[in-house]
């Protein structure tokens, strides 16, 4: 099997789902940013030059010892916490044997029987539970390049230290493991245990799939998806995969237990080697290793340091901002981010709703940001400077016409919203009389529509108010407008 295929068929995504129903379970490889590998002093920087970052230990030379990381540890514990893991007092570390050009030694130092946390768990946005079956440490391998006729070994990623978080089969859809995915990757960035960059590897997953007939408890024969590292190609390699075992399966063929490889370019899987099981890779402990021991005590001291995490900030926001969970959902993506709007939050003076701060950040704010590749270093506008120009909204000085004008202008000339606003005249007009004489003769130039809305189109009404602010240039009050041309049309005027 070179490549698989999907099969012409005239059955709907909808009606396969209708037939089987698709077990996913994920074993995520999230690299932890220590300053140096798990077992010996190498940097673990990304980018450097090949083969820079090694040692005789790293390189698999005879004669040398590892010596565990102690931060890598405290790390591995924040993560075990957060998920509500069980933590083992005493868990082993073991050789894992397989060969491969990256895998110097010619085994890989994991964890296997006796990983140092077990049975985890995390909610979705459905309500359903994702088990956490065990999360266990152990060592990256290197890097294969492949180009120019020949192909390139680069060690620097060797040794670096890893987590890997093996799911229950307990997703369904490919939503539920995007959902499931996403949660997990914003918990080791809050948590500050790694930076979670997808496209350097620093997260990744593996995605195992099968399908089974609806109604059938027996679980179907597995393919294993490797190192998928973007959450949309999980979805697309998810979706792929479904068809192609259903059509299998519809063929009356049986599905191979096989490691597969995705190809983003085709949106295909393809054989990468038939799948391993425990027994093919030979574990043994490690001799060069004692148990690795957890006490009580610093299990105490981690948890202490523990940060608010994704989902307890999110129900913080809504109840305590009074603002609705999609907003909530997008503020607390990430830490940075949820800090600076809290931050706004405080220095706009209570002059506007949190909820407003919240609309402003989720879209101009972090349009912006994104198009501009900011980082939250450096953002291209500091809390202090966006809620002076909140403050200005919220006292009726500007309108949110003329702010959303004043907020690319302080972008681009990096002036404050004071001077621009100074500079250009741009405050609001609040003379009722000076609005009245305006909503009068836009009544006057435009008879028909007058005529529209006394006959029931409220629309037109929305139209009135739009022609009264372009005569104005946006410096008209809009309450003020509303409230006028209501009583200019009701004839209370």
């Amino acid at each position: 099997m070179s490549s698989t295929s999907v099969g012409q068929s005239d059955q709907s995504f909808k009606g396969l789902l209708a037939r089987y129903e698709p077990v996913i379970g994920l074993e995520i490889h999230c690299q932890l940013s220590t300053a140096s590998k798990l077992f010996c002093a190498c940097k673990t920087e990304f980018g450097s030059l090949p083969n820079q970052n090694t040692c005789p230990l790293c390189l698999g030379l005879p004669g040398v010892l590892p010596v565990i990381n102690k931060t890598a540890v405290d790390y591995a514990i924040r993560m075990a916490l957060a998920i509500g893991a069980t933590i083992r007092e005493k868990s082993v570390f073991a050789r894992k044997q397989y060969f491969y050009p990256d895998l110097p030694k010619g085994f890989q130092l994991t964890q296997y029987d006796l990983p140092y946390c077990e049975n985890g768990s995390m909610l979705l946005d459905n309500g359903r539970t994702v088990r956490i079956e065990r999360i266990h440490m152990e060592e990256d391998a290197g890097k294969n390049i492949h180009g120019d006729n020949a192909s390139y070994v680069d060690l620097n990623r060797a040794g670096v230290p890893l987590l890997e978080i093996v799911s229950a089969p307990d997703m369904h859809s490919q939503e539920e493991a995007v959902d499931y995915l996403k949660k997990i990757h914003a918990i080791v960035r809050y948590l500050g245990v790694s930076d979670g960059n997808m496209e350097e590897g620093s997260f990744r997953c593996d995605v195992n799939i099968s399908l089974r007939r609806r109604g059938v408890e027996k679980l179907g024969t597995r393919t294993e998806i490797k190192n998928v590292n973007s959450f949309k190609n999980v979805e697309r390699a998810i979706s792929y995969e479904i068809m192609r075992q259903a059509d299998l399966l519809d063929s009356g063929e049986s599905i191979r237990q096989a490691t597969l490889l995705f190809d983003a370019a085709t949106g295909r899987t393809s054989m990468m080697r038939s799948k391993e099981d425990a027994p093919d890779y030979r574990y043994f402990p490690e001799p060069d290793l004692g148990p690795l021991y957890i006490s009580s005590d610093r299990i105490k001291a981690i948890a202490a340091l523990i940060p608010e995490l994704p989902e307890a900030k999110k129900k913080r926001f809504q109840e305590a901002f009074g603002i609705p969970e999609a907003d909530a959902a997008q503020l607390t993506e990430e830490a940075a981010l949820a800090a600076f709007f809290e931050d706004v939050v405080l220095k706009v003076e209570s002059k506007v709703a949190p909820k407003i701060v919240a609309n402003w950040i989720n879209t101009e704010f972090m349009r912006e940001f994104n198009n501009r590749q900011s980082s939250w270093q450096k953002p291209m506008l500091s809390s202090d400077a966006l809620a002076e120009l909140l403050r200005y909204l919220g006292d009726g000085t500007i309108s949110g016409k003329i702010a959303k004008t004043v907020f690319e202008e302080m972008l681009e000339k990096k002036a404050s919203a004071k001077s621009i606003i100074d500079a250009k005249g741009l405050v609001q007009i609040s003379d009722t009389g000076e609005i009245n004489k305006v909503v009068a003769d836009i009544i006057a130039q435009f008879p028909d529509q007058v005529a529209q809305h006394r006959d029931g189109k409220p629309k037109v009404f929305g139209f009135l108010v739009g022609q009264v602010l372009k005569v104005s240039q946006g410096k008209f009050n809009p309450a003020l407008v509303n409230q006028s041309l209501k009583d200019a049309l009701d004839g209370n005027a």
